[in-house]
């Protein structure tokens, strides 16, 4: 029987591309198992999902900053390599597909252990800490960004742009009213933060609610335990967090504004939505998202707004000057094609679970 393992987890950025994957090799007759973390939202997107075999392990956060909990961690890590190396040894997959995030650490420290073929793929325009210290296990790592090969080790570097899922050029637009209940002809702002959220991006969509419904009809996914009830006005609905109904909210809206997660800008791209960014602060992250953004900018795919740049006025400002060039940018967009790099994946895959065998 050929198996296949996917592990990756901590954002839904980090298990988008395995739900675009596990499908094609559900249909290829495998048998597919992931490692994920315990509670992250890995379990929340995967758990659900038919013949999918779910095993959850310890993992440290691996943190760059200093903290008591860093004294702790390298345990939790140690212990999920043992839980993950019995769990490979046990069912014995073919290939390990990682997509990155905390929990992939010790599932491909444990793979080389088991000598099972690992692929890596990283979204961002320069490689996250997990998969950097994942990168010396893999045998072969995949790259969304062209530039991204350069931070990558050259003879395990390939590029293939991103995988779109599938499912997201199903939507139907009609699910999305009924959803929402929006039957007048305004534009559509969808505005989504990430799957914990947005506080900022939150407080500016609320703060203009009465401007902004005057021209827009607002679909806002607020993040886990951030929907507000207090806030209701005609053409604003809040949703926490939507899984396979974001299609059809996607194929409903004519706008988006959205953090700059890669996974996410590109299948906006893949739709030709176009986009406000709104990249993660370098206070509180790495800087990736701002490099994501810039990159989609300078394409002429998005427009950007720094996180510290934002009140009530230049939020507004922003999303107006969206409405005014989105015809420029989906023109721009309309240039982009969808590579075919979901059938590179597979075939990678199968690549080296063959040679497993």
């Amino acid at each position: 029987m050929k198996r296949i393992l996917f592990t990756g987890g901590g954002t839904a950025g980090h298990v988008i591309v395995n739900t675009a994957l596990i499908p094609s090799f559900r249909e290829k007759g495998y048998e597919i198992d992931y490692i994920g973390s315990y509670e992250g939202i890995e379990k929340e997107l995967i758990g659900h999902m038919d013949d999918v075999t779910y095993h959850g392990i310890s993992t440290g956060k691996l943190r760059r900053y200093m903290s008591k909990e860093n004294v702790k961690d390298p345990f939790k890590v140690a212990k999920g390599i043992l839980q993950s190396l019995s769990i490979i040894k046990k069912r014995k997959p073919g290939v390990i597909f990682s997509k990155g995030g905390f929990v992939s650490v010790p599932v491909v420290i444990a793979a080389k252990l088991a000598r099972v073929p690992v692929v890596i793929h990283e979204s961002d325009f320069t490689p996250g800490l997990a998969n950097k210290l994942s990168f010396p296990f893999a045998n072969r790592i995949l790259t969304t960004f062209p530039e991204t090969t350069e931070h990558v080790p050259e003879k395990k570097a390939e590029y293939i742009g991103a995988v779109i899922r599938d499912e997201l050029f199903q939507g139907e637009e009609e699910k999305g009213k009924e959803m929402t209940g929006f039957k007048d002809g305004k534009p559509v702002l969808l505005v989504m933060g990430g799957s914990s959220g947005s506080e900022n991006i939150n407080e500016a969509i609320r703060h203009n609610l009465e401007a902004l419904t005057e021209r827009y009809n607002i679909v806002h996914l607020t993040g886990k335990g951030h929907k507000d009830d207090s806030y209701s006005r005609k053409g604003y609905v809040q949703f926490e967090y939507v899984t396979d109904e974001l299609k059809d909210l996607l194929k409903l809206a004519d706008l988006v504004v959205s953090r700059a997660g890669a996974n996410a800008i590109f299948e906006f791209v893949a739709l030709k939505k176009p986009m406000l960014l709104i990249p993660l602060s370098r206070k509180v992250s790495r800087g990736d998202q701002i490099l994501n953004a810039e990159s989609f900018e300078r394409q002429g795919f998005a427009h950007s707004l720094d996180e510290e740049q934002i009140t009530d006025e230049t939020f507004l400002q922003a999303v107006n000057k969206l409405e005014e060039d989105k015809e420029k940018l989906k023109e721009n967009m309309n240039r982009y094609e969808v590579q075919k790099s979901k059938d590179r994946v597979i075939e990678l895959l199968q690549h080296y679970e063959k040679r497993k065998g």
